[in-house]
């Protein structure tokens, strides 16, 4: 068997395909709970907080130097707030998904959950030739 063939054989497995196609929708659920946290849900926080820019927050070790305009010396600064976004990001996307799989379970479940009819008549014939014996 070539190697191309291998390879082949290989991109066309179903759990490839699923994968490719949950990294895409991944990705595009990625943006949208970007915006949520950027664009609904951080100025609401913002808010709350006085006015508080998280992503302007850092401590400065070295201030930057516009003295000399041939020898310009960059801020070398801890970006701490943009730590603190990343982390508010994180956990608002973290509960989004915790919220998407306990909706879907929960659909999941009353789907499994209905019996059908055949089985429960089997059941029932099974209990009633148990308390003849």
């Amino acid at each position: 068997m070539s190697m191309l063939q291998e390879f082949k054989e290989f991109a066309m497995r179903g759990n490839v395909v699923d994968m490719a196609v949950g990294i895409v929708i991944g990705a595009a659920f990625g943006k949208i709970v970007t915006s949520l946290v950027s664009d609904v849900i951080m100025p609401p926080i913002g808010w709350l907080t006085g006015g508080i820019d998280f992503s302007a927050m850092k401590w400065v070790i070295k201030p930057a130097d516009d003295s000399n305009p041939a020898h310009k010396v960059a801020e070398v600064a801890i970006n701490y707030g943009s730590f603190v976004n990343s982390i508010i990001a994180f956990l608002i996307v973290a509960f989004a998904i915790f919220i998407l799989v306990k909706i879907i379970n929960r659909f999941y479940t009353k789907a499994a959950a209905a019996t059908p009819a055949d089985v429960v008549l089997l059941t029932e014939i099974r209990d009633l030739l148990k308390s003849k014996q």
